[in-house]
């Protein structure tokens, strides 16, 4: 494809502006749609996966080989203790900001005459206040560290008990070797988190209460939080090489958060359904131009031809046209795109709770580097996919019969 061509095929995009412009207002909109409805998506997906990382999960977390499979079943079996100096090589890994034990544990929660079962964690609330950022206390306070009687729970199973911050339970439960205890507690504050079902039924303890109500020690497993959620892969590596041997398996977060992996799963195809249209109708539109410019030019390109142009020089001016059309649009789109990003943004969409969620939230528009480029490119790409035929139906004209066109 010669620079006379490309020259050429510019002037023809400038020349025809009235029929430029509708074909690249079209690409710009379908770029703009595109890059709205998937930075939409996008914030949503991070939001919901820093608020499962920030409210359960941690980014990475550490349990005795076999816990996830036959835990349940016997919890008893999968305690172990992390030593300090494991914990001291754990906060030296680049990136590694908290590490904070877990003690899972279940049992009866009464008040008054209303008693209901409670899935129940034991935390250490100094450590826990770094990693569950995304927890939020609707009422009362949060835990302290030098109060081992004070617990928060989750504002469903407060309201199925009618308990509010200040009232006193009683936490009944089996110890490691089968037999029960209870504890009467405080209940200082109520929280909520991104996952309804888990509001409905949790409690919070201080991880001492939690080694007393059990009478064992250490924990089922421990939350380590990162820096940054980017770094989740190579931190894992690490700690696979640090812990290798020791019976311990290194999960990330990724490999927990099954809810927020069928969300991801399912908002992709939606995307995917969005950009099939989008290329549709950034296809017909340039199809439907260029068509209309061969039959309005068909002398043009006889004369052209009986110049001495080929037949490939033809087509790939078509093409050419197509292609600076869907830069055109593309630019536009994103430029546009990125504004009314920043708009709605600035502004926020106001999201009713969605199913599986306690609250609604204040969604923004989030669009990235590399959505821009995919964007981009399809622009382009399905530009010269619909400037072929049109291209090929030029360059194959017969010159007598396209110079006769006119008369």
């Amino acid at each position: 494809m010669t620079s006379p061509n490309i020259s050429l095929a510019l002037r023809n995009v400038v020349r025809h502006r009235r029929r430029s412009f509708i074909a690249v207002l079209s690409i710009c909109i379908g770029i703009t749609s595109l890059l709205l409805a998937g930075g939409f998506i996008e914030w949503n997906l991070r939001f919901g996966r820093e608020s499962t990382i920030h409210s359960q999960l941690g980014h990475i977390r550490l349990f005795k080989n076999g816990y996830l499979d036959a835990g349940r079943a016997d919890p008893a079996a999968y305690l172990f203790p992390l030593a300090d100096e494991d914990v001291s090589r754990l906060l030296a890994v680049p990136g590694v900001k908290v590490v904070a034990p877990r003690l899972s544990f279940n049992g009866l929660v009464s008040h008054g005459e209303a008693t209901v079962s409670f899935i129940g964690e034991g935390v250490a609330p100094l450590q826990e206040k770094e990693i569950s950022r995304s927890v939020t206390i609707t009422d009362g306070v949060d835990m302290r560290a030098d109060d081992a009687k004070g617990i928060v729970v989750g504002q469903g199973l407060a309201a199925n008990l009618g308990i509010v911050p200040g009232d006193v339970v009683v936490l009944m439960v089996n110890t490691v070797d089968g037999r029960v205890n209870a504890a009467e507690v405080r209940v200082v504050g109520l929280f909520a988190t991104v996952t309804k079902a888990y509001d409905d039924s949790a409690l919070r303890v201080p991880i001492s209460l939690a080694h007393q109500l059990l009478r064992a020690s250490g924990a089922h497993s421990y939350a380590v939080l990162l820096e940054q959620t980017e770094q989740t892969s190579g931190v894992v590596k690490q700690l696979e090489g640090i812990f290798h041997g020791s019976g311990l398996a290194v999960i990330p977060w990724s490999d927990l958060a099954d809810f927020y992996n069928k969300t991801a799963e399912l908002f992709g195809k939606q995307v995917d359904v969005v950009r099939l249209i989008i290329a549709l109708i950034i296809m017909l539109s340039i199809a439907n131009s260029l068509m209309m410019s061969v039959m309005e030019r068909t002398a043009e390109i006889g004369t052209m031809m009986a110049l001495g142009q080929t037949r490939q020089g033809v087509l790939s001016l078509f093409l050419m046209e197509g292609a600076f059309l869907g830069v055109f649009g593309g630019v536009s789109g994103i430029f546009l795109g990125w504004l009314s990003g920043m708009g709605i943004s600035a502004i926020g969409i106001p999201m009713p709770a969605p199913p599986g969620m306690a609250f609604g939230y204040t969604a923004e528009i989030s669009v990235t580097w590399w959505m821009v480029v995919q964007s981009f490119v399809m622009a382009v790409l399905t530009s010269l996919v619909a400037s072929f035929y049109p291209a090929w139906k030029a360059s194959r004209m017969q010159i007598v019969d396209a110079l006769r066109h006119s008369r």
